[in-house]
This record gives C-alpha cells, structure tokens and sequence, in this order.
C-alpha cells in the first residue's frame, strides 16, 4: 500500500504543474491515471497471491486451508505437489456426454446425478498389450477415478499411453509389460544370451523319425560291412546292438524325452526367474510370485483389467501354476479363482490416502456432479416407503430403497459366481 500511496503522490505533483486546456495535458492525466490503476492491480495480485499461499497449508500428504470460512473448516484434500500443474495429452482423452443419471427413455435411473464442471475421459491402458520398456514421463490427477495416472512413452516406438499409476511410481522410471512377449522365444534369448545350451522343444512324431532315420542308416552300415568279412560282421553286429539299444522296446519304461508337456513346469519356473518383478511391470498371473500384491486384475485371459483399480486398493496372490486357475484375495477378504493367463500389474494402487479427504461444502459436491440427496421420511407416502405420516416417523417400517429393497443388512443377492472361494466377510 505505500508503493500504491507514492505513485499516487508522484502523479499528483506531476499534474499540480500549470498545464492549462491543452491536448497535453489531458493526455498525461489520461496516462497517469492508467498508471495508477496498473499499479494497484499489481499490488492486489501481490498481496492476494501472498494471502492465499499463507491461507493454506500443504505438508505433503495432505492441503488444509485457514478457517475463513466455515466451509473451508474441515476442508482437507491430498496433496498434489508431484503431480502435473498442466492438462492431459489431447489424443489420450475423449469428451465425457453428460446424462443426469437418464437412460435413453429419459427416466431416471441414478439419482442424484447432474451438473459439475465439464470433464474429458482420459483413456488409460488397462490391458497393456504393447511389449516392450517404456518410461514414466508424468504422473497426472484424473477427475474420472480415484486414483492418480501416469504418462508413459515407449522407448523405441515413442507411443504415448496412460497407465494406472502404482504407489510409489516416480517419473523417470522404467516399466515393461509381457502380455503381448512370445514367453517361449524370450527363455531361449535369454539362455542362448547367458551362453547356456539351447533347449528345443520336439515332439513324439520328430523323436519317432529321429529314430527310424537312425535305425535305417546302422542296417545300410552294416550290409555293407558283411562283405569284406568276420572283421566286418563283429563291426555290424555291434551297429546292430546299437539299434536296438537306439529303439525301445514296447516292455521297458519309456525314457524321459524334453517333450512340451514335460518342458512346461521347468519354463515356467525357469521364466520368472528372468522377467523384471519392478513395481508397475504387468503380465500373466502364472508369471506372477506367490504371495506378491497386485492390482488391475483381469478376468478373462488375455483381457483388460477389471478388478483392483480404485485408490489404495491391492490384492495378494495365494496360488497359481503354469495352467488353470489361479487364487487372489481381496481387499474386502473375498478369495476367488482367476485364469492364470489374466494380467496382473505388481503392486498397489496410488494415493491411499484418498479416503481421509473433506470435501468441507456442498458446493464442492455439486461441482463434481452430484445433486443434493432427500431423506425418505421428507417425502409424501406414493414417493418413498418412509414417507408420509405425522413428524419423523417411517411408518413401522425397516429401512427400504425407494423400490422397497432391504437398505441395511437385508440379503439381495440371489445367486453367487462359481469363482468366488470364499466370500466377504458379512456383518
């Protein structure tokens, strides 16, 4: 304010001088007072950018703001220090088409929705089929879910795509997926790379051909050597023991050949010892280490992620195997049974403390599109179960939906998935 009081006084000395009627001296009182005016505002920004930084306070993991109001009381929101002060990647985002909560026929079918401050979906990558290193540009607030997301770029196809972003996930760091990798040919690289024999994998039929190509050329070899004489024929009948040593015989047990089925265990045990168990790595869940927590969980092999994707959320892996079914348990305590080739994504799902924010006022709620909520017993006997009657009371009644569907403890479920080990605990 005394920067503010000093221009003022400069300008009004400046024009305390005789300036008389002339063009000039309208002009320079025109100036003046833009001057002034500019550097008001300058001070305004100044002090109201000072009072607002002081008005607020932001530790890290949480943003409180001074009481000056009552709504900003209890307000407390997670702190968004690190992550990206800008918009999302334009291509990476679709515009989101408001319904109020109406299906196609115009009825209500969600209540309480409408309204709020416009929104792009942002399309995030849940089934990560693309192989490949890719590397952490960003991580960035998505008004669409929960958790945080994180901008990755492909190091050699420079592609850029959304992920979920796991807790702890920085930028800079370095993320690969195996959904879409040839497992098979990456355990040969890998071997022949370490200069370990390669291991090829033939079956009965080329074994059975092996041996009769083998067998046919010791009887040439021994024909030929009957003629030169008994030198000759100890030599074939030694070929000939060799043939037959060379083909089993139907009585004995059958040797252990590196068929497919015999090789699978070993290659997948073999596998996991050579992939990156970095957190934000996704692949099949028979690649996976028992006991590891993982989040977006697929349900059908080979299928974007479904399950685990919400704020702080993980889940563990109790069973798998080179095939079949594999067993996880959830955050609620449900065990079920998933295909082992289902994608997983190590670790747990970012900004966990999502769950301790205040919103602090009913403004902030319809900003993000929800309208206010009416109590049932506020309503009129033909719009609610509770409605109706004299003061507070709900008619004798247990507390029901609008549709008259138990709302507290009452069992709705008719039927439950084959999948599920072991439900959720109930209270």
């Amino acid at each position: 304010m005394l920067a503010i009081r000093r221009v003022l006084a400069q300008q009004a000395a400046r024009l305390a001088s005789p300036i008389g009627g002339t063009r000039a001296g309208s002009s320079l009182l025109v100036s003046a007072g833009t001057a002034a005016q500019r550097a008001l505002m300058s001070a305004r920004q100044m002090s109201s950018s000072s009072s607002s930084s002081s008005n607020t306070k932001d530790d890290g993991q949480f943003k409180t703001w001074k009481p000056l109001a009552p709504t900003l009381r209890h307000r407390r929101m997670v702190s968004r220090k690190d992550l990206h002060k800008g918009g999302p990647i334009r291509e990476l985002t679709v515009a989101k088409r408001r319904t109020g909560g109406r299906n196609s026929s115009g009825h209500i079918t969600c209540r309480h929705r409408g309204g709020g401050a416009k929104r792009r979906i942002r399309l995030v990558d849940f089934k990560r089929s693309e192989p490949g290193p890719q590397q952490v540009v960003r991580l960035e607030y998505d008004p669409g879910r929960s958790a945080h997301i994180a901008l990755i770029k492909h190091m050699e196809t420079a592609k850029l795509s959304y992920i979920l972003a796991p807790a702890g996930l920085k930028p800079g760091a370095v993320v690969q997926s195996y959904m879409g990798v040839d497992l098979k040919e990456l355990v040969k690289a890998r071997r022949l790379g370490e200069g370990e024999d390669g291991f090829e994998l033939e079956t009965e039929g080329e074994s059975e051909a092996a041996a009769t190509a083998t067998g046919e050329a010791a009887v040439e070899t021994a024909s030929e050597e009957t003629a030169a004489g008994e030198t000759v024929v100890k030599e074939a009948a030694v070929e000939e023991t060799v043939v037959l040593e060379a083909e089993p015989s139907p009585d004995a047990s059958p040797t252990r050949q590196p068929t497919k089925r015999a090789a699978e265990p070993d290659f997948a045990s073999d596998l996991v010892g050579k992939i990156s168990m970095e957190v934000g790595n996704c692949m099949p869940l028979k690649l996976v280490p028992m006991g590891a927590t993982i989040h977006n969980i697929g349900l059908h092999p080979f299928g974007r992620g479904q399950l685990v994707r919400s704020a702080g959320a993980s889940a563990q892996l109790l069973y798998t195997a080179s095939s079949g079914l594999a067993q996880i348990r959830l955050t609620s305590g449900e065990v079920r049974r998933i295909p082992v080739d289902a994608c997983a994504t190590l670790g747990q799902v970012s900004n966990g403390d999502h769950k301790h924010e205040k919103l602090g006022s009913a403004g902030a709620k319809r900003r993000r599109g929800w309208r206010p909520t009416v109590r049932g017993t506020a309503m009129n006997t033909h719009d609610h179960p509770h409605g109706g009657g004299r003061g507070k009371s709900k008619g004798n009644k247990h507390p029901r939906s609008p549709w008259g569907k138990l709302a507290k403890g009452g069992k709705t479920r008719s039927r439950t998935s084959s999948m599920v080990i072991k439900g959720r605990p109930r209270r």
